[in-house]
């Protein structure tokens, strides 16, 4: 989650270096009932069953996490986060308020590539991003692959109904509690912070997940994430330990870049709601790429980690944009909410818990309580 993020994939292979998913998943509940109701998820039988095998592959492929540990397949630093991984969700679980399961109990060691890939699509002259409907946990606003070619075969037909098309990888999923998630190899080769800020936004997914908001979802689980970090290093090393300061600029360069990409998704909306033809939006909005990818010189100089500074290397389109936006755009909603329930994540979702039982759009919600409630 730290290092060197937000670049497209490109062509046939992809650098996990460059490519670090801002992307964080919950996937397996529609590709299992998917086979049951294809009529109506709007996806081919090939796509169910490329999803339901790489699934399968990746729960029986994986062993228990003692049985790791007694082996010689991890390094000295593989082992250590491995082994932090067990504190890191009873911390979740007895001082964030996250629900107890039995994930994280297993690890998947025949890979140390990203889990899967993910792609998103959007119209060219709008701020929406394509759907897709699944049994249960309704609208996903992206297609998760376990199968590169298969990923990049749904890209083409996408590309071919002339839609921007972004095509990344995601770090890590949640199956929502149906399923005991493994811990991949991928995590326990990247930083300590991006392991425990996953774990935390994973655990998050699986205590508090509103159907159809997904905006609502991830948003919340990267404040739990970062937050929750914050508070697990803190406790575990102290205020002054390097980890804990490094979390605290995770969270201080979410601020930054959160108001960056809010900024320039409004003025994109601006343009796409104006009444130019839908030629002179696709020049207008060249313009408006440009400038933005001109004002990050001078975000990037802000920042005190490497999380962010890829951002636009590969270009941009609205597809790439709403993706990211996805996660990190209502980032200032849940910070905001947080400090005012006294910087206390277990407070903040239970208070958002008991607001999802009598508001149908939570998120819509927090928009209009946050204005309210400004200073």
């Amino acid at each position: 989650m730290i290092n060197n993020l937000f670049t497209p994939m490109t062509k046939s292979k992809y650098s996990r270096k460059v490519v670090k998913s801002f992307i964080r998943f919950h996937f397996i509940l529609p590709f299992i009932l998917s086979t049951l109701f294809l009529s109506t998820t709007g996806c081919s039988p090939t796509y169910v069953y490329h999803a339901a095998k790489g699934q399968y592959q990746l729960l029986h492929d994986s062993i228990p996490v003692e049985e790791a540990l007694a082996g010689e397949t991890l390094g000295t630093e593989e082992d250590e986060r491995l082994r932090l991984v067990a504190l890191v969700k009873a911390f979740g679980e007895e001082e964030l308020g996250l629900k107890k399961t039995e994930n994280y109990q297993t690890v998947y060691l025949e890979s140390n590539r990203a889990p899967m890939y993910v792609l998103t699509a959007s119209p060219k002259d709008r701020l929406r991003q394509m759907t897709w409907w699944f049994p249960i946990v309704g609208k996903l606003h992206y297609l998760p692959f376990f199968d590169l070619e298969e990923a990049k075969k749904k890209k083409e037909n996408l590309l071919h109904k002339d839609l921007d098309v972004f095509l990344g990888v995601a770090d890590a999923y949640s199956t929502l509690g149906w399923f005991n998630d493994p811990v991949t190899m991928n995590l326990l080769e990247g930083s300590t912070l991006d392991l425990v800020e996953t774990i935390l936004h994973e655990m998050t997914h699986t205590t508090l997940y509103l159907k159809g908001e997904g905006e609502f979802n991830e948003g919340l689980a990267v404040l739990v994430g970062k937050a929750g970090a914050v508070d697990f290093f803190e406790s575990k090393y102290g205020p002054c330990d390097p980890l804990t300061i490094e979390a605290k600029k995770s969270i201080a360069d979410e601020r930054v870049f959160s108001s960056y990409l809010d900024s320039l998704l409004n003025e994109l909306e601006q343009l796409y709601n104006s009444p130019i033809s839908f030629q002179e939006k696709l020049i207008q909005r060249e313009k408006v790429f440009a400038s933005f990818l001109d004002r990050f010189v001078e975000v990037k100089a802000q920042l005190q980690t490497d999380y962010f500074i890829h951002f636009g290397m590969g270009g941009l389109n609205n597809a790439y944009l709403m993706a990211i936006g996805l996660y990190h755009r209502n980032f200032a909603l849940f910070d905001a909410l947080v400090k005012e329930k006294n910087n206390s994540v277990i407070e903040t979702i239970a208070y958002l818990r008991d607001i999802s039982k009598k508001e149908e759009l939570v998120l819509e919600w927090l928009k209009n309580h946050v204005k309210e409630t400004s200073p």
